[in-house]
């Protein structure tokens, strides 16, 4: 095997080791050392499998570390989004960019259903992946009956 460079999600950290996923394709690689990351961190690296077996991987080389967070907001979708939810279908996503860094999802679900898919997406491992992947640092839900606003914010 090959040195890789990607952007990961530290999905596992301990003392002595940590867990990385690759956004990307989804390879999970287990680092023998940990060299500081903490769960919930996105790095940009590059890991090499540490010989002679090369069933666990180390850090060669990180290029930006940063915390994420997801958290669910007080505030309600703004116009925009609600205008997205009604032109969708329950059980849609739509996607927009947002002006500058990050992007918009907006779900439209059944209106008893709302509090569920809030606790979904905010438990969701690929709400993080996603961040990681985009580029940003921070997540914030924000819901009304029948819509859920995913804005990933730099």
């Amino acid at each position: 095997m090959t040195e890789k460079s990607s952007t990961f999600l530290v999905t596992h950290a301990e003392d002595e080791s940590a867990v990385l996923k690759d956004v990307n394709d989804g390879q999970v690689h287990t680092l023998s050392t940990n060299p500081g990351v903490e769960t919930r961190d996105a790095i940009d690296a590059t890991v090499a499998p540490e010989p002679p077996m090369e069933v666990t991987w180390e850090i060669v080389d990180i290029d930006d570390r940063r915390p994420l967070s997801v958290e669910e907001s007080d505030e309600q979708p703004t116009t925009q989004e609600r205008k997205m939810a009604d032109e969708q279908d329950v059980g849609d996503l739509a996607q927009t960019e947002r002006a500058g860094i990050g992007e918009i999802h907006v779900l439209s679900v059944p209106p008893g259903e709302t509090e569920d898919a809030v606790s979904d997406v905010l438990d969701d491992e690929g709400t993080l992946a996603r961040a990681a992947r985009l580029g940003v640092n921070r997540v914030e839900v924000r819901s009304e009956a029948g819509v859920v606003s995913v804005r990933y914010l730099p």
